[in-house]
């Protein structure tokens, strides 16, 4: 039954937790906001190189395709 009993307390104790954390907000929320934007950000960047870098490349490839077609 103590078994049980302690069981029980840890489960409340990491429900308690959990609840709070969620009512009392993270602060850790808008640094992670702050990253997946600047992570996003840089990923267009290279998005927007590499299509600049063999954008000419590439039409004339499929140009050559459709020229094929």
């Amino acid at each position: 039954m103590s078994q049980f009993l302690l069981n029980l307390y840890g489960t409340l104790f990491t429900l308690q937790g959990r609840v709070e954390d969620h009512f009392a907000g993270r602060k850790d929320r808008g640094a992670t906001a702050v990253e997946y934007g600047l992570l996003v950000g840089l990923i267009a960047v290279v998005i927007i190189a590499a299509v600049t870098l063999l954008g000419t490349n590439l039409r004339a490839m499929f140009n050559n395709i459709a020229g094929s077609l």
